[in-house]
């Protein structure tokens, strides 16, 4: 079932990014269809590198309780860690993590994911679970194919030094 629901959601990813205007768009559009159609997703969003300054990542659009996280160095926190190691980093328990800045007190484990365009981090979709250990390999590639969207999506309407707005 949870493999059909990644397929579908997929599909209707792939097919916006086509009509897409703006990077914001395609990112609002899955802010809002992933965690509506998988409900262990309790929060969802985009940190993308500040253009003025790629040692920070700065919130994009996100679904789920608001965060004191707006901008987070890239030595800091597993989104940090994401963009330092240039890879997918899973946290079966948060509270197990030194590198967890805590956001939500319910939260308990997380998946932050990079986004790459034209061979470079240039953000990172994160999300967090309210479960222990949310996060199987088929929520892993998943959320890569959704970063690889994005990514591509960028390459086709921005130049990387352009920022990406």
């Amino acid at each position: 079932m949870q493999d059909h629901a990644f397929a579908q959601i997929l599909r209707e990813v792939r097919s916006f990014a086509e009509t897409a205007g703006k990077l914001t768009a395609l990112q609002d559009f899955i802010v809002e269809i992933i965690p509506s159609r998988l409900p262990y997703y309790n929060w969802t969003g985009f940190y993308m590198l500040d253009p003025t300054n790629p040692e920070i990542l700065v919130l994009g659009p996100f679904r789920g309780a608001p965060t004191e996280h707006v901008r987070i160095p890239v030595n800091q926190g597993i989104c940090g860690a994401a963009v330092a190691q240039n890879d997918t980093v899973i946290v079966d328990d948060v509270a197990s993590d030194p590198r967890y800045l805590a956001c939500s007190l319910e939260t308990r484990s997380e998946i932050v994911v990079p986004i790459r365009a034209h061979g470079e981090v240039i953000g990172e979709i994160d999300i967090d679970s309210h479960d222990l250990a949310a996060f199987s390999p088929a929520d892993r590639q998943f959320l890569e194919e959704c970063a690889a969207i994005v990514g591509s999506f960028v390459e086709r309407s921005y130049s990387v030094s352009s920022g990406a707005k």
